[in-house]
């Protein structure tokens, strides 16, 4: 009996050990990969034509669609925001003319016969595209529309980035708004719909790049944050589900687990270590997209989840560390964020609550 007790807590033991080993060599991926097999210049460009990003009109979605551009891609861009959509197209352009003519080519494409005689003379001058699809992602009636606009479109990249959290400050669930259905459609259904329309494409052609955009919230379950949590919780678990079914396929299905990202939703958190601009995030992000099925985007948040990981769950779900944790995390907001002052009065008062979303 005291034997078989000895093997056991031995292999206990193994078994513990080989789980910190494999993070260890997960976490140690981000140097060598980025060191010893970096990513050749034309990888993006070789997954197709057309990059198509949702929730592009600021923040994430607007800094990927700017990244992708620079590597040879062009790009579609939805959001519900047409004046953003259009004024992101127009910088992109901006910053293409300054580039190589051969490497930085777009067409701002419009609805109205008027922007396209005004593009004309834009493609003779480069060649490519930017396609603009203005969609509301809180509705379940878009897709159609967004199918039609994308067909005959050599897909290679999809970043389904578009989400919204409905309350800025943590609070308990029935505090909460009532935007659940609002929350499931921008968060869950845009993920799941337009995967759908793009993936049946890239499996014929065998090629193709998905990136989804979870959250760090997404990675365990956070009080307070709990129906956020959940939503960026299934996109994990969604993403990770697809990667082992359409690997073999030669398409690459990552989900994105950042933390803090300072973005209009964010109300524009200060940048720091951890608290990442949009752009630097992004390019970072890109880099890591043979790290495997999912990846923090960023080494500094890479890190942050470790450590969090370390943290027992009795411990992180004690009422005296959740205590800790949400006051800072609440004053760090009120301290970091560019938001008005009354509105934070108002919310100590009032319960204010808000709805923000990406794009």
């Amino acid at each position: 009996m005291g034997e078989i007790q000895d093997q056991l807590l031995i292999l206990v033991g193994a078994l513990v050990c080989l789980n910190y080993l494999l993070k260890c060599v997960k976490f140690f991926k981000y140097f060598l990969l980025r060191l010893w097999n970096p990513l050749p210049k034309s990888f993006f460009r070789s997954m197709g034509e057309w990059a198509v990003i949702t929730g592009a009109g600021d923040g994430i979605g607007k800094a990927y669609s700017y990244e992708l551009a620079k590597r040879g891609l062009n790009i579609v861009m939805i959001s519900r925001t047409l004046e953003k959509l259009q004024e992101v197209a127009k910088e992109i352009e901006a910053d293409r003319v300054d580039q190589k003519p051969e490497s930085y080519n777009i067409l701002f494409t419009r609805n109205t016969l008027e922007a396209e005689r005004q593009t004309q003379s834009k493609e003779q001058a480069t060649g490519s595209h930017v396609k603009i699809i203005q969609a509301d992602f809180t509705k379940d009636d878009i897709y159609e529309n967004i199918k039609e606009n994308l067909q005959g479109l050599e897909i290679g990249i999809l970043v389904n980035n578009v989400g919204m959290f409905h309350n800025y400050f943590p609070c308990h669930f029935l505090n909460e708004p009532d935007e659940v259905q609002n929350l499931i459609h921008c968060n869950i259904s845009s993920v799941v719909k337009m995967t759908r329309l793009i993936l049946r494409d890239m499996e014929i052609r065998r090629k193709g790049l998905v990136l989804n955009m979870s959250s760090g919230a997404g990675l365990f379950p956070w009080p307070l944050c709990s129906l956020y949590s959940s939503t960026k919780a299934f996109v994990r678990m969604f993403s990770k589900a697809l990667q082992v079914e359409y690997k073999e396929k030669g398409i690459i299905i990552q989900v994105v687990t950042p933390y803090s990202i300072s973005t209009p939703m964010t109300k524009n958190l200060n940048p720091s270590i951890i608290t990442k601009r949009a752009d630097e995030f992004v390019k970072e992000s890109l880099d890591f997209v043979a790290t495997g099925d999912e990846t923090c985007g960023c080494l500094a948040h890479e890190i942050l989840a470790h450590l969090i990981d370390l943290v027992p769950s009795w411990i992180f779900y004690s009422d005296a560390f959740q205590n800790i944790v949400w006051t800072r995390c609440r004053n760090y907001l009120k301290q970091n964020s560019r938001i008005q002052e009354e509105i934070f009065e108002e919310e100590e008062g009032n319960g204010y609550i808000q709805q923000h979303y990406s794009g």
